[in-house]
């Protein structure tokens, strides 16, 4: 047999052969695909992310517990002080409690059926279910990867400081069981809803591209207007408005302000969900905002003819504070500068001059402050936004149509807000009595709730 028939005679075999094998190569091919793709690494919390978001939800804590505390008990009258600092604490540790069993599912579980998800979540994730230290947030910023009980532990801060901010314009004259009974209604059918309408992929909020860095329209917003709506059916304390009601300690209000500043910056950068370039801008952003309107109040006052006051410094600053929220990491500094002003002036003038003339009592402010100074942040971030302000915004950014969206949010968070608080005040109001008797009242709701004193003198 000649070579080239030989040759020709072995490449037919080894043809034949590789024509049969080809199966068992290919299935071989699959496998080592199959046992790469296994072998990736699953997206891992990154350690510097999660200290800084351990880091900011202390800080925030810090808010509540002192900063609120305080904030809120220096400006009540002396005999109500203990009243009022135990009913932040324990309508805070109340919201806690709601959160782990079913509120953080509820804001950010799995999807509830079609016609609720814009509104609402599931049940899934009630008492924490599934969730492990292995587990990972799916948080509203894409590629964050931080553990998930960090999660949820930074997103309870927000349901308990939201709760505590409402008490503001009705202490002084209501039943301490009539605030935890409140409570578990309100973070129920009010704040849980918000909560997943703005910052849950599905939300309604979320989808309509609302904007809301840290909480304008889920924190200020909704507390500022349960608030009002709280107060209106709740009435006026004894002796309002013909009795002075100033502040029993400037000084205690002085100390809360300033741990408000200092734990908001957990609150606003770390809203960014990383330690990154978004939180760095939302630090210095509420930095110069609130410095802005904290000035800004004091000349308010001197153009309405009164001299700048410590009470109005502190009020400036949670204004400044309140209206930077939304905008934290949605503005270049310079907007979020004219934010705080704007907001100062509005607020201000909201609770030196609405307020009376409408006589409603908002015992410290907290629809003037928190639900005017969110309305104004809130809209006013669909300005701030725009590249051309030094906003973050992109170039098919369309201020016009952001501020309709901003508008309709704040509108449609108005609304759900102000029913939400009225089924939960009557609740109350038939489970407890809501208030006081006038006697408990006028001796004080130290003595006559808690059985002591913030001041044996």
């Amino acid at each position: 047999m000649k070579l080239s028939t030989k040759i020709a005679a072995g490449a037919g075999v080894v043809g034949t052969a590789l024509l049969a094998g080809l199966p068992a190569w290919a299935q071989d091919a699959a496998a080592a695909v199959a046992d790469v793709a296994a072998a990736a690494p699953v997206p891992t919390p990154d350690k510097g992310d999660t200290a800084w978001m351990m880091t900011s939800t202390i800080l925030v804590l810090l808010m509540i517990l002192p900063g609120l505390a305080l904030f809120y008990g220096g400006l009540t009258r002396t005999k109500n002080m203990l009243a009022t600092m135990t009913a932040i604490g324990a309508a805070s540790a109340l919201a806690m409690l709601i959160w782990v069993t079913y509120g953080y599912s509820l804001a950010f579980g799995p999807d509830a059926s079609d016609g609720l998800k814009p509104f609402i979540a599931s049940l899934g994730k009630a008492f924490l279910s599934g969730i492990t230290p292995d587990s990972t947030a799916a948080t509203f910023t894409d590629g964050v990867v931080i553990p998930e009980y960090v999660f949820v532990a930074f997103q309870m801060t927000f349901a308990a400081i939201t709760l505590a901010l409402v008490l503001g314009s009705v202490v002084e004259r209501i039943k301490f069981s009539a605030v935890l009974v409140f409570g578990v209604v309100w973070l129920t059918i009010t704040y849980l809803p918000i909560a997943h309408m703005v910052w849950a992929a599905g939300g309604l909020f979320f989808e309509m591209g609302a904007l809301d860095f840290a909480g304008g329209t889920v924190v200020h917003i909704n507390a500022g207007v349960s608030a009002l709506v709280a107060c209106i059916i709740l009435g006026k304390r004894i002796g309002y408005p013909r009795e002075p009601m100033p502040p029993h300690s400037m000084t205690l209000t002085f100390v809360g302000t300033g741990l408000l500043w200092v734990g908001w910056f957990g609150f606003n950068a770390g809203s960014a969900l990383e330690a990154n370039g978004s939180a760095a801008l939302a630090m210095i952003n509420t930095f110069v905002a609130t410095a802005s309107a904290g000035l800004f109040w004091l000349i308010a006052e001197r153009l309405a003819g009164h001299k700048p006051s410590a009470l109005g410094f502190c009020s400036g600053i949670v204004a400044g504070l309140v209206a930077v929220t939304p905008a934290a990491g949605n503005s270049g500094p310079f907007g979020a500068i004219v934010l705080g002003a704007v907001a100062s002036f509005i607020c201000y003038y909201a609770v030196a001059f609405l307020k009376p003339k409408l006589g409603y009592d908002d015992s410290l402010d907290a629809f003037g402050i928190h639900g005017i100074g969110g309305i104004v942040g809130a809209i006013g971030t669909g300005i701030v936004f725009a590249p051309s302000l030094g906003g973050p915004g992109g170039d098919d950014f369309a201020m016009g149509g952001q501020i309709v969206t901003q508008v309709l949010a704040v509108a449609a968070t108005i609304v759900w807000s102000t029913i939400g608080t009225i089924i939960a005040i009557y609740v109350a109001k038939a489970l407890t009595g809501l208030r006081p008797t006038a006697e408990a009242e006028v001796e004080g709701l130290d003595i006559s709730e808690h059985g002591e004193r913030a001041y044996n003198l």
